[in-house]
């Protein structure tokens, strides 16, 4: 199988996330206009990981970015599940979505990972459900909301159309999270807008609210691809194959 893209390259992405967090962090001396700018540089990095990828990666992470933008709206600045330092939402997160998602495709189909796929599951799924527990039972600031979200990252590994992704969300998503909030760039609120479920700073099943973009994105980008192809025939004669050929797996999704 030929990867996508290759493990260094979701290393690559989440370094650079990071260096973008700890350059907006609480404190730091850039505005607004500073996140433009870093806004600018991540959709630039996101065009061209996506000129190296498959229509059909392009067209998952598209439906990512759409779909978590809608959601970071919501949840921010209107219900105010989170905030970010400015009580916006800063330019750089939509295109940090789509690297997101590039990131947990290589990191979920890194050589390594594909050759011990079971013990890194059983890994992953070990160190997640300690982090909930740990959030539920002995945190000083309890945590409902991630030991429900390490429920459906469990279902989404074990029932998933793709558990390299998921595997993947798993390293990048909890990496983030850590640094985000550790630095400042967004803080969780106590509680979620009903008052009633606690949530943690950042929620320890973070990770698996997240696998909802990735499920949106493997579910949907069929569809879209069939829409593009009605609406421009001349580009899907194209790309077209003169014969047929044993499909090309580009995110993992058989398992």
């Amino acid at each position: 199988m030929r990867r996508e893209l290759p493990a260094s390259a979701g290393l690559l992405t989440m370094g650079w996330l990071s260096v973008v967090l700890w350059l907006d962090r609480a404190g730091g001396p850039g505005g607004p206009w500073q996140q433009r700018g870093l806004g600018a540089l991540t959709w630039l990095l996101l065009l061209a990981l996506l000129w190296r990828v498959g229509p059909v990666v392009r067209a998952q992470t598209v439906v990512v970015v759409v779909f978590a933008t809608l959601v970071e709206y919501v949840a921010s600045p209107t219900l105010e599940v989170y905030s970010y330092r400015f009580h916006n939402v800063p330019a750089y997160v939509p295109p940090g979505h789509g690297l997101v998602y590039l990131s947990a495709i290589a990191v979920g189909h890194a050589a390594v990972v594909e050759r011990h796929r079971r013990g890194v599951l059983a890994l992953v799924l070990l160190a997640g459900s300690a982090w909930a527990a740990y959030g539920v039972v002995a945190a000083a600031r309890p945590d409902a909301l991630g030991a429900f979200w390490f429920g459906c990252l469990v279902l989404f590994v074990l029932l998933g159309p793709s558990q390299p992704v998921y595997v993947g969300a798993f390293v990048a998503v909890g990496w983030l999270e850590l640094v985000g909030t550790r630095l400042g760039t967004w803080e969780w609120a106590p509680r979620d807008p009903t008052g009633w479920v606690t949530m943690g700073n950042p929620p320890s099943g973070a990770a698996g609210g997240y696998g909802w973009f990735d499920l949106a994105g493997l579910l949907l980008a069929p569809y879209l691809l069939a829409l593009w192809g009605r609406l421009t025939p001349r580009a899907a004669a194209r790309t077209r194959p003169a014969t047929p050929r044993p499909a090309r797996r580009e995110t993992g999704d058989a398992r």
